[in-house]
């Protein structure tokens, strides 16, 4: 269960860099390339191709990583686990008088009412 959490965690990063991607390709078809018509075709963006898949990759393992810290609970504090003592545990409390509210069975005497329907 900790590694599909882990690994949503992965998958939520590459959501939140596509929308971020989308974001910003937005903003540029909006704003810029109706004032400028500038269509970065002198950037070469061509020759960071085969950077793609492994920063796409890099993403989902730092968002897997960060899931599974986050989830694991590693990030809040130690891991270690104290033991229980006896102290720790709840008192066990009697009621010291028996409740008013409530008869028992051999104290329920008569008959029983009729249920009022509106």
């Amino acid at each position: 269960m900790l590694v599909f959490e882990s690994a949503s965690a992965g998958i939520m990063a590459l959501f939140v860099g596509f929308i971020a991607v989308t974001v910003v390709v937005g903003i540029y078809v909006i704003v810029v390339w109706p004032l400028t018509f500038w269509d970065l075709a002198n950037l070469h963006l061509e020759r960071y191709s085969s950077w793609v898949a492994p920063g796409l990759w890099s993403v989902f393992g730092g968002g897997t990583l960060a899931g599974f810290l986050c989830f694991s609970g590693l990030i809040f504090g130690s891991s270690k686990r104290r033991a229980v003592t006896v102290s720790d545990a709840p008192a066990r409390i009697q009621p010291t008088v028996r409740y008013k509210e409530y008869p028992s069975s051999s104290e329920v005497n008569g008959r029983v009412r009729e249920i009022n329907r509106w």
